[in-house]
């Protein structure tokens, strides 16, 4: 799977300046981890799913990028990072794609990444039908145990809406978690850092920060059959990111979720693939 390295590698060059001119690795008000994140996802999905890449070479199906989904019973609104879906009408060639969008995230791939993702059928970006997987991306990077309920709201909804919107589609929630032990904040310190002050650092309690986050994401539901509530599938990617400008580092050993746990990142994957191909086949 390439997803956990892609996203690493991404997040080690800063991102744009803010509005105090600082560039940061991570900054809470950026999506740009999500976005880059739901990427690599759908990625590996496409690898792994033979229906999907069936699909993709037939243009079945197109991506929606910050996709709003609607709840049929409540009228609850969601915005998706990413969505696999039905056209909504022609589907225009030449336009935005998958792999396209790899270069304007600023995504730098190796060369064997890029093979592969040549050697895939490509899936355009365009209007959304019937959504078929959709995709949500959160990270927990700093103030661990503070962000708990936030996190663990954010999630919740977006199953709760995806489904409320169809039964038959896919929920997939990825979580990015920072088990470095100091951090520098965008949020503490773009201001004072513009201002000539020093950076202030916070420090985390770890492993035990990553830890709880691991366990609370574990209380999200999760569904086994379609009349059931919660995500498809859960996959979380532990990082060491300082936000210093620092390399950033996959975490795969401990207190990351072992090879073959159930939120292993690969483990994710490969229940999607094979719940996309049990699902879709008749589309």
């Amino acid at each position: 799977m390439r997803g956990p390295q892609i996203l690493s590698r991404f997040l080690t060059e800063p991102g744009p300046a803010d509005q105090y001119g600082q560039r940061w690795q991570y900054n809470s008000r950026s999506d740009r981890h999500s976005k880059v994140g739901s990427w690599g996802v759908a990625f590996d999905l496409l690898a792994q799913s033979g229906l999907l890449r069936s699909h993709a070479a037939q243009r079945k199906v197109v991506l929606g990028v910050n996709h709003e989904m609607r709840d049929f019973a409540t009228g609850r609104k969601k915005d998706l990072d990413l969505v696999i879906a039905r056209p909504d009408g022609p589907v225009p060639v030449g336009g935005p794609s998958l792999r396209t969008l790899a270069f304007h995230y600023g995504i730098q791939l190796t060369d064997d990444e890029r093979r592969e993702l040549d050697a895939l059928p490509d899936i355009p970006v365009a209007a959304v039908g019937a959504v078929l997987v959709a995709m949500e991306a959160k990270a927990c990077m700093t103030a661990h145990v503070k962000s708990l309920p936030r996190l663990y709201d954010e999630l919740n909804s977006s199953h709760l809406c995806v489904h409320g919107a169809s039964r038959q589609a896919l929920a997939i929630g990825y979580v990015q978690v920072n088990n470095a032990d100091e951090f520098f904040s965008s949020v503490k310190n773009s201001e004072r850092m513009a201002a000539g002050l020093a950076p202030k650092v916070t420090r985390h309690r770890q492993p035990a920060d990553t830890l709880r986050v691991i366990g609370k994401v574990a209380e999200i539901p999760r569904r086994s059959h379609r009349e059931g509530n919660g995500f498809d599938a859960i996959g979380i990617t532990v990082v060491d990111l300082r936000n210093d400008g620092s390399p950033v580092s996959l975490v795969t050993g401990p207190p990351a979720p072992p090879s073959g746990d159930n939120f292993h990142y690969d483990s994710m994957i490969v229940r999607m693939g094979n719940e996309y191909d049990t699902t879709f086949g008749r589309i």
